[in-house]
């Protein structure tokens, strides 16, 4: 085996050699290492960092250092006595083998031994049939781990589906008789809006505006962002209903017992129905999970989803709901029996106080959407400009990604260089000039593709500051446009004409 550039048999490794047949330090000449005597190692090289020329385990040191005279072996034998009876070869120690074969003779000695030979197939065999062991062992638990599995995991499935089916029945009882609830307040709350209907006919005309404010109110919820503002049309609109509400409680007597008794009976509905469209999700949830099963369309993995536990009730927590909200039914149900036989009504009308505070609303209104129409405009400005400099940097960016790509090849070709260089025989496996350039060159594409990466990566920060710049002007002019819309539209819109006449209903 060749290392580093020299030779095996090279003789100006181990020192000069001595003249004469009798003063030879058991050095083989280089005539002696020919073609019939090649190695084959099967070793792996020493580290490069590592020049050692005595690191070989399959050469005896001797072979690679100057041979030192020993007095108790004879000059005149070609190679020194093995120190381990093992290794002497009995049939070949009595010939005196000529210096010309002190190769050859080198080659005997780094042999195995028969007992070695052994020794490795024995621990070959021993390793076989300890891995084969621990492998069928490994097997035949697996087998029985599988068929266990599958028995228990058929057991859960078959007990989950039984309580699946008790479940569904409980849900069909208890959705059954708050729906017969429902039905009986439905009635009885259309038997009270029948009471109420000549007390409601002379207080529609002041119902109209205060549905408006309120609708305007409401609207308004709507905007968005920072456009929540309690501003002036707002107060306006506050202080509108709180009016309107003025007048019409002056307008009220007993009315005001049966509304709110009716706002009893339809909050016991909306629980009641709540209840029923949760009792009929719950019960087509429930159904589709009993009939899945492991061979139907649309399962798949949920993970993590057994550690989620939104459970809000026990069984027993979650009949008692729907039996309060039967027994709240009931209740209000013969509280609003007693209510119809005591209404009476009186209209009182407020319409000019209402007029003014009308025409309030409206001129505040106005000023706001002129305001909020020029905010829009100064924004559209502002993400123009915006606009144009992320195309900008995204030019940049595609720029700057070009001059990388365009590395690669220069790369490319000195990593070659340097790669078909490497396979440069023995001596000539130098670090000359051109290896250092190549090295240097290497280096000095990869730091300008450093760079160019670093300068690469500022500019797609910087165009994502400018996204999200971009995201938040367009989010700001969203809700400038919404707000726009809500004042301009939905509150401008209703409020055009006022809903009722001048004047005092009575009945």
């Amino acid at each position: 085996m060749e290392f580093l550039g020299h030779t095996q048999t090279a003789t100006y490794m181990t020192g000069p050699r001595l003249g004469g047949s009798n003063n030879q330090k058991f050095l083989p000449s280089i005539g002696t290492m020919g073609s019939p005597y090649k190695s084959y190692d099967t070793y792996p090289a020493p580290s490069p960092l590592r020049r050692s020329l005595t690191t070989l385990p399959w050469r005896p040191g001797t072979y690679y250092q100057t041979a030192r005279i020993s007095p108790s072996s004879a000059l005149v034998r070609s190679m020194p006595e093995p120190f381990s009876p093992k290794n002497q070869l009995s049939e070949l120690d009595s010939i005196k083998v000529p210096p010309v074969f002190a190769a050859a003779r080198n080659a005997l000695y780094t042999r195995y031994t028969p007992n070695d030979w052994m020794s490795s197939n024995q621990s070959n065999y021993l390793a076989s049939d300890r891995v084969r062991t621990t492998a069928e062992r490994l097997r035949l638990d697996t087998i029985r781990l599988c068929r266990e599995t599958d028995d228990k995991t058929r057991r859960t499935q078959s007990d989950v589906g039984k309580k699946l089916g008790e479940r569904l029945g409980d849900i069909q009882f208890w959705k059954t008789e708050i729906n017969n609830e429902t039905d009986n307040m439905i009635a009885e709350i259309n038997a009270l809006q029948e009471a109420k209907r000549i007390l409601e006919k002379a207080l529609q005309e002041t119902e109209n505006p205060l549905h408006i404010a309120q609708e305007c109110l409401y609207h308004r919820e709507k905007r968005q962002g920072i456009d929540l503002v309690h501003d002036n049309p707002e107060r306006e609109l506050i202080k509108e209903v709180d009016i309107i509400k003025r007048c019409q409680e002056r307008m009220r007597n007993t009315i005001d017992k049966a509304n709110a008794q009716l706002g009893l009976n339809r909050a016991a509905q909306h629980e009641l129905e709540r209840d029923s469209g949760d009792k009929f999700t719950a019960q087509t949830l429930d159904e589709t999970c009993h009939g899945l099963r492991n061979a139907s369309r649309g399962i798949a993995y949920h993970n993590g989803v057994d550690r989620v536990d939104n459970t809000v009730s026990v069984p027993e927590t979650w009949a008692k709901f729907s039996n309060d909200n039967i027994q709240r039914s009931q209740s209000e149900r013969a509280a609003s029996k007693h209510m119809r036989n005591e209404i009476e009504s009186v209209l009182n009308s407020c319409a000019n106080e209402m007029w003014q505070e009308w025409n309030a609303v409206n001129v505040n209104l106005t000023q706001r959407i002129q305001e909020s129409t020029d905010a829009r405009n100064r924004l559209q400005t502002h993400l123009s400009k915006v606009l144009q400099e992320i195309f900008d940097m995204e030019k940049n960016i595609e720029f700057l990604k070009k001059a990388i790509q365009d590395k690669e090849a220069p790369m490319q070709v000195a990593q070659t260089r340097l790669d078909t260089r490497i396979r440069r025989p023995n001596v000539e496996l130098c670090r000359d000039p051109v290896q250092h350039r190549l090295v240097e060159e290497v280096y000095e594409i990869t730091d300008t593709i450093e760079n160019l990466q670093a300068k690469l990566r500022q500019a797609e920060n910087s165009l994502q500051e400018l996204l999200r710049t971009k995201a938040a002007l367009e989010q700001d002019l969203s809700i400038k446009n919404n707000s726009l819309f809500i004042d301009r539209e939905k509150c401008m819109g209703m409020r055009k004409t006022f809903p009722m006449s001048p004047r005092i209903v009575s009945l």
